[in-house]
């Protein structure tokens, strides 16, 4: 059975507000083996709700709309979903009750417009809302012939989540037939999102039960795969199956199996080898350090290191001697090793890494353009030495910058 979710509100349809609810929603639904086709957002225009109403249940079994149940002239969703499904409204006497005593609970008259909010659908199960004024309210009917399971829930995140989860997951639950979802992350680092689709469409296009999704992030791929079943050992087995292909075919580009972050995984690394790690960033300035210090326990691993910007930081921080810089430049693989190697004896780590480039938008040069980035690791008896050239605004350099670091960390120890 397909979802979906109709968000209702056109603050969400500006920069300052965002739908998180359908996030949560989804996850919950997915706990208890069901899947989102569909997530709409629609302002609060009437036409427009009901237009997305229909839709929806043209192609979805079950449908949360949430939001648009105030008291206000544009909380239209009762309106939308009456007219859509040709429903009349009911104005519910025990919820006119309950209204006139929460009012009187704040000492103040109730304006006469929240009354709307105890206007009911035709057939429709009042939801308890403890939180607010609104009720949600449960339909089970019948759209083109066709059973339809249609839950209006309350906009607010502290209204929306505990009504979700105590009045309408125990009835999904009693309604819908046992599924189970497994869900599978793994995640690669600095190889192209087309080159990995090149390497997986034709292993996971076979797998037409597992609905897998690809995301690319600066420099990072995460692969999501997801199988529902009707027990979940088998969902599990396909997942696991898939699974297992995809990592050989991705080979040392993989890094995680079960989603953890490059710098957790960098941080494991460190412990099973019992090493640690000093960092010296020139252009990153600090975002290497501070992504792995944001994994709790990295003390045991990570001493620390600084940020080296100016050329004379390189010096009294790392050691870096000024004719070396003169003759090469900040940005070059002779600084960068002199950088990792400097902050490897200055701390007493076991491994020292540096990054050095031009972040840009100025500083470039022909030779020399922005987004140049000259990245080293030491160990005091080999220095591995990488240089990439990121195209993009700085904050791009920057993480491109970031995200490589680490993957050469975790391909040193590998």
């Amino acid at each position: 059975m397909k979802s979906e979710i109709i968000a209702v509100g056109s603050e969400m349809l500006t920069p300052f507000r965002q739908d998180t609810n359908s996030l949560y929603l989804t996850e919950k639904l997915n706990e208890i083996g069901m899947t989102v086709a569909f997530k709409t957002i629609v302002g609060d225009r009437r036409k427009d709700l009901v237009g997305a109403i229909r839709t929806a249940l043209a192609r979805t079994d079950i449908l949360i709309v949430m939001g648009g149940l105030g008291p206000t002239e544009d909380d239209l969703t009762r309106e939308a979903v009456a007219e859509a499904l040709s429903l009349v409204l009911r104005r519910d006497a025990s919820q006119v009750a309950a209204l006139h005593a929460r009012a009187a609970t704040w000492r103040m008259p109730m304006p006469e417009n929240n009354l709307k909010q105890a206007d009911i659908l035709a057939g429709a199960v009042i939801l308890s809302n403890p939180n607010g004024s609104a009720p949600g309210q449960w339909l089970d009917t019948t759209f083109s012939g066709y059973r339809k399971l249609i839950m209006l829930i309350p906009g607010p995140p502290n209204e929306c989540r505990p009504l979700f989860d105590t009045e309408c997951l125990p009835r999904l639950g009693a309604v819908l037939p046992a599924r189970f979802i497994a869900k599978r992350i793994l995640r690669a680092a600095m190889i192209p999102e087309s080159q990995a689709d090149k390497l997986l469409a034709p292993i996971y296009t076979t797998y037409t039960d597992v609905e897998t999704t690809i995301l690319a992030h600066m420099g990072d791929i995460q692969l999501t795969l997801l199988c529902s079943k009707s027990s979940l050992e088998a969902a599990k087995q396909r997942v696991d199956e898939l699974a297992g292909r995809m990592e050989e075919a991705l080979d040392d580009w993989l890094y995680s199996s079960e989603g953890e972050s490059l710098e957790q995984i960098v941080l494991y690394y460190l412990g099973l080898r019992q090493s640690t790690l000093a960092v010296a960033e020139s252009c990153t300035g600090g975002m290497v350090s501070q992504r792995i210090t944001a994994v709790p326990g990295s003390s045991r691993s990570f001493l620390g290191g600084a940020v080296v910007y100016s050329n004379e930081l390189k010096t009294t921080f790392a050691d870096v001697p000024p004719a070396l810089i003169e003759r090469y430049g900040a940005v070059s693989s002779e600084v960068a090793t002199a950088l990792a190697e400097g902050i490897r004896k200055r701390t007493g780590a076991t491994l020292g890494l540096a990054i050095t480039g031009i972040a840009g938008p100025t500083g470039g040069t022909e030779g020399k353009p922005v987004g140049l980035v000259h990245f080293a690791v030491s160990d005091g008896q080999k220095t591995d030495i990488v240089e990439r050239n990121f195209r993009g605004a700085r904050d791009r350099v920057r993480e491109w910058a970031t995200q490589q670091a680490l993957d050469l960390i975790r391909r040193r120890l590998m």
